[in-house]
């Protein structure tokens, strides 16, 4: 069992296969024992889940799922007989180390339903009662070490009808809980953003491409959007969806309500952390595709996958886990919005202009544990005490944090960010008189509860206290009583409280002691005294236990109920945190803040790349300027391999990404017109999982581009062309310039390219600028300058690359001889032959070159542009004897 079916469980709670008691062949003549029933009745209604059985200390697993947890767990298989004539296969694990096996399993792909007993067994008459009361799926965890503490989990519902989807996503470890409806062909851009760690779809539904992360089929009622709107309306106590913020969105409300319905069939303890819906909509966002997040390494590298080496690895000084996974948000969620753009800047500068304000806000931010989760941990009655100890101490560094910000002169930003932290100190309080600073791990080691709070704690704790006392004192009556001086008292949970005397003073041993146990050289033995000593004591113990955790829980329960602030305080330590360390990163890195506005000019001065820079010896990075606009539309750089081409056009993507997130950049100055979408298309690779080359792979990427940029878009385009023959791909990639270059208002375009024959095109098209990265040569070797300069190259020193990458001088001194030959061939050919060398496309006569620099284009009418055209065609094909 693996991957996305466990809401199959929720289809057909009656499925349990066509056998008599459990999956698998067994004979209906089979007499079973109570619990055996009762978990084949529990694992019919759970059926792709593995269920973890609670017996006693134990999580208990049987027949196939027994099977898969030895083999998947590495635990021992047994076996137990549970009837007549019936042995079924058996794996436990403790309870206290669920977490641990847990973990293990959901990040194989397995479906865990915990099966908890509901009472105590000791009390239980008969059967004790036990249900499922969660049923963890990749989506749905809460456990600590199964969740990345930087970023979000998500748990996310696609509903697709009549070219519309509807998307909503929940962290429930957070309480983010939020739906948008969108164009089904801007769907896959907003799963990319997302990455949710299970997207539910209804059953006959499929995930659209390139979405290949794990699926879970739900019922598709589900996603009816009248029902899903009962769902919700019921969940948030509202009238209407005005009032939620969903309304006109019926298939937002409809993907809305498939979480909300999951989440109460799997994890319905967590529904009251999910207080709230956040409507919004993906178009007031910069759109960053896959392919875009993917080549621009914004948290990720290509090849090691880790965050270091990421633009995420540079800026990311956050010190807590909410400020992480907020940065982690905005940089993948970038800003259009200039008045929002700029109040991000106005409070990094805020916390930039004081190293000594900011210093000291990261001594406390470090202090501040991770408020959002601690929170859904305790509000869905998972929480240990040591949680609740943390979620204090955590609300008591607001506080201090707003102290550092007070001390700051007054102003706009510092009023909103104190207006945000605001201290609970009653909920502070409440956990401080309640619970120890240092409590037990469990309830039944005591010590969770703080003395003085509860007076029948104290008064048992007292009578437990007193008894090692009295332990001591009767102890030593008994020895004077009997004259056995070596007698003891002991205890053991087998036997509980007893008289141990060895077998040499057996003869001493009065008349009313009670033999309890023999041992291999002593007997124990039980008083009328002692027992009725043990069971008070033993009851005190008991109840000590039950009172500590009630307490524990109306605690909880009274910290839930002010969840509201709790999160809404925790939303502003994060985002105070993010700014902290957006200055931080530019007060380390020599960043500026940029200006930015709702004008079509990106220029950049001494721009450098952020992560390229980090990783190069101490100021050897070589900065450069970009300018693009709607006169300057599309940049062609030419230039070797090698020599910073690709690296210059992320540097430029990535700024502009930095800027609309909120964060400063790493150049002299910048000028930044709000960008809609980035688009690239870099590097080379097979998609081999659907059989695609990598030039398939190229040309379904730059489709994409062309298809869907906007004139307020950035693409970044390098080597088109280079997957076929120099021909084709010079062709196509002359095409896809033009075509760019022709469309009203165009995208402001990075074009780098190794077809150096590409810069006649500038004389042609008038929005199109050359620059080339500068080289030098020295003593026959070429040295790369990393400078982009205007202008265009007049060769691709391949050679001189291979030569560089090693390739043995007997290959290079015949790469150079055979260059030469095909240069010559290529110069010395007639016009009908096919040039065996590059040449320029652009090699027509003199005078049908200047006919054409002549032409008065803008005073045409399209019929006579179209006629004009093919004048210059017929003559074009003259000159060259077609």
């Amino acid at each position: 069992m693996t991957g996305g079916d466990v809401a199959a469980a929720f289809r057909d709670p009656g499925g349990c296969g066509t056998m008599a008691e459990t999956p698998g062949p067994v004979s209906r003549s089979v007499s079973l024992t109570p619990i055996r029933k009762q978990y084949l009745d529990i694992k019919r209604r759970y059926p792709h889940a593995i269920v973890f059985f609670r017996l006693g200390d134990f999580y208990e697993t049987f027949d196939d799922d027994a099977e898969i947890c030895a083999r998947e767990l590495e635990i021992t298989l047994t076996s137990k007989p549970m009837g007549k004539n019936l042995r079924v296969p058996l794996a436990g694990i403790p309870y206290h180390a669920v977490e641990t096996y847990l973990a293990r399993l959901i990040q194989k792909g397995y479906k865990v339903a915990i099966c908890e007993q509901m009472g105590d067994p000791a009390k239980a008459k008969g059967l004790v009662e036990r249900k499922v009361v969660r049923v963890v799926t990749p989506g749905t965890v809460l456990e600590g070490n199964l969740l990345d503490q930087r970023s979000n989990n998500y748990l996310a519902a696609l509903v697709t009808q009549g070219g519309r989807s509807g998307i909503a996503y929940a962290d429930v470890s957070t309480g983010e809980f939020a739906a948008t409806e969108l164009p089904a062909a801007e769907a896959p851009a907003e799963l990319a953003r997302l990455a949710p760690a299970e997207l539910l779809l209804p059953e006959g539904s499929e995930a659209p491409e390139p979405y290949r992360g794990p699926v879970t089929a739900v019922r598709p009622e589900w996603a009816d959007p009248e029902e899903a709107q009962e769902e919700l309306l019921r969940h948030f106590e509202a009238g209407s969806l005005e009032g939620i913020g969903i309304a006109g969105r019926p298939l937002a409300v409809a993907a809305a309500g498939v979480v909300l319905r999951y989440l109460a069939e799997t994890q319905a303890s967590v529904l009251g952390h999910v207080t709230r819906l956040a409507s919004y909509t993906p178009s007031a966002f910069m759109t960053l595709d896959a392919h875009a997040r993917r080549n621009l390494e914004i948290f990720a590298t290509l090849r090691q996958g880790t965050a270091a080496g990421s633009l995420l690895g540079v800026l990311d000084g956050t010190k807590t886990a909410m400020g992480a996974r907020l940065l982690r948000r905005w940089l993948g969620q970038p800003l259009l919005d200039v008045a929002a753009i700029r109040a991000r800047h106005d409070a990094v500068a805020f916390c930039h202009e004081s190293a000594v304000r900011r210093a000291r806000l990261q001594g406390v931010l470090s202090k501040v544990p991770d408020l959002e989760r601690l929170l859904s941990r305790v509000s869905s009655g998972v929480a240990t005490p040591r949680d609740l100890v943390a979620l204090r101490r955590g609300l008591e560094q607001v506080p201090a944090l707003r102290a550092v910000l007070e001390e700051a002169e007054p102003g706009a930003v510092r009023d909103r960010l104190l207006a945000g932290l605001r201290p609970l100190p009653e909920v502070a309080e409440l956990i401080a008189a309640a619970v120890e600073d240092e409590p037990a791990a469990t309830f039944d080691q005591g010590g969770v509860i703080r003395a003085g709070f509860h007076a029948e704690l104290d008064a048992l704790r007292r009578v437990s206290r007193d008894a090692r006392q009295y332990l001591s004192e009767l102890e030593r009556q008994e020895r004077e009583r009997t004259g056995i001086r070596s007698l003891k008292l002991g205890y053991n949970k087998v036997f509980g409280y007893y008289i141990e005397v060895s077998n040499a003073n057996l003869s001493l041993v009065p008349a009313d002691y009670q033999r309890r146990q023999t041992l291999v050289g002593a007997e124990r033995f039980i008083t009328p005294e002692l027992k009725e000593y043990e069971t008070q004591i033993l009851n005190a113990r008991e109840r000590m236990g039950e009172i500590e955790e009630e307490i524990f829980r109306q605690v909880c329960g009274q910290v839930s109920a002010a969840g509201a602030q709790v999160l809404a305080c925790a939303a502003a330590v994060a985002e105070l945190d993010v700014y902290v360390a957006l200055a931080d990163a530019a007060a380390r890195h020599g960043y500026v803040r940029p200006e930015v506005d709702g004008g079509d000019v990106l220029e950049i001065e001494d721009g450098r790349h952020p992560v390229v820079e980090r990783m190069l010896p101490e100021g050897s990075f070589v900065p450069n300027d970009t300018r693009l606009s709607g006169r300057e539309q599309i940049a062609v750089i030419t230039g070797p391999n090698m020599a910073g081409k690709s690296t210059y056009l992320r540097q430029v993507a990535l700024m502009v990404l930095m800027a609309q997130a909120g964060s400063f950049v790493p150049a002299r100055a910048a000028r930044i017109g709000v960008v809609d979408r980035i688009f690239t298309r870099v590097g080379a690779q097979d998609d081999l999982a659907s059989g695609q080359s990598t030039f398939m792979v190229e040309m379904l990427e730059t489709a994409h581009i062309l298809h869907n940029a906007t004139p307020r878009s950035l693409v970044i385009l390098d080597e088109i062309g280079r997957g076929t023959s120099t021909y084709d791909g010079l062709a196509i990639a002359q095409a896809v310039v033009e075509y760019l270059h022709h469309r009203e208002q165009g995208p402001k375009t990075l074009f780098a390219t190794h077809y150096h024959e590409l810069v006649a095109l500038a004389e042609v098209l008038p929005r199109v600028r050359n620059y080339n990265v500068a080289v030098t040569e020295e003593g026959g070797r070429v040295v790369f300058l990393h400078k982009i300069v205007p202008g265009g190259a007049d060769r691709s020193y391949g050679i001189h690359v291979a030569q560089l990458a090693g390739l043995p001088r007997p290959v290079v001194a015949r790469a150079q001889e055979l260059l030469a030959e095909l240069e010559r061939r290529g110069r010395g050919r007639g016009r009908r032959g096919e040039p065996a060398a590059q040449l320029s496309l652009f090699s027509a006569p003199p005078d049908l070159v200047r006919e054409l620099a002549s032409l008065e284009v803008d005073g045409m009418t399209p019929l006579e542009a179209l006629t004009r055209l093919y004048e210059l065609r017929e003559r074009a094909k003259r000159e060259l004897g077609e």
